[in-house]
């Protein structure tokens, strides 16, 4: 496969993938989205690599959504299936075993927040703005974001978002939820990578497991969620990793985990 659209670099356990149309402000075609499924394969069949993390070339923009030429001619069917191919791409990150880092540089719109929203967790730059326009040309966000914009902000600031077509700063951001943390453009690599180092330093599998948890936190009842935390729970203390992590806190000594 040929790839125009995006970078992708590996480095000490991080997967990086790029978004790089700069000249379109980072939006999203379908080779793009092709593209990014392909290094999402990549990224979780090599051992090697512990967290995954997205960022738009540039410092404009993270993604300002979907390249809306995709739109032009479209049947109600090709739309759906245009929908659904976006919706496929979220749930790829959403339900990727590892942990995925969003590194919001910039405008973060449309396509663009709901590939943000996929991810674990976001850390946005002081320059982010982030939003729903899609009803400004007529539209819906289609690729996730009536569904996971609400369990994030809430059900009012979600309407409020995708009625108007509104964005909010950062920092509006970080205090609705939407975002975990905002740092200056210029320290946003540094703390991604720093985020990313601290979970690689925990045992995998524990991630993994919480990861899947979390996820379904919001799907299941809440007694339901509780015999799955439990079986999780004693499937990790059954592992090499929970035996190395108990040793290494009794010898005062930083843990070795091998993900077994």
């Amino acid at each position: 496969m040929e790839f125009k659209n995006t970078l992708y670099e590996k480095s000490e356990g991080i997967a990086t993938i790029t978004i790089n149309r700069p000249q379109a402000l980072n939006a999203l075609n379908e080779e793009t989205l092709k593209e990014i499924s392909s290094r999402l394969a990549d990224a979780r069949r090599d051992e090697n690599i512990k967290v995954i993390v997205f960022t738009g070339a540039g410092d404009r923009a993270f993604c300002a959504g979907a390249d809306l030429n995709m739109m032009k001619g479209k049947s109600a069917y090709n739309g759906m299936h245009l929908s659904y191919r976006g919706q496929q791409l979220t749930l790829e990150i959403e339900e990727l075993q590892k942990p995925v880092i969003a590194a919001l540089n910039g405008y973060t719109l449309g396509g663009g927040l709901e590939l943000a929203m996929a991810c674990d967790i976001r850390i946005a730059s002081e320059n982010a703005q982030l939003g729903q326009p899609e009803v400004a040309v007529g539209l819906i966000p289609g690729w996730g974001g009536t569904q996971r914009l609400p369990r994030l902000v809430g059900k009012g600031k979600a309407k409020e978002m995708i009625f108007t077509g509104g964005r909010v700063d950062a920092q509006t951001a970080e205090q609705l939820g939407l975002v975990n943390k905002v740092v200056p453009l210029d320290q946003l690599k540094l703390v991604v990578k720093e985020l990313a180092s601290e979970i690689m330093s925990k045992p995998p599998i524990a991630i993994e497991l919480a990861k899947q948890l979390i996820n379904q936190s919001t799907e299941i009842d809440l007694r339901a969620g509780l015999i799955n935390e439990a079986e999780a729970f004693g499937v990790l203390a059954s592992t090499e990793d929970f035996r190395e992590g108990v040793g290494a806190f009794l010898e005062k000594r930083k843990p070795r985990y091998k993900g077994k």
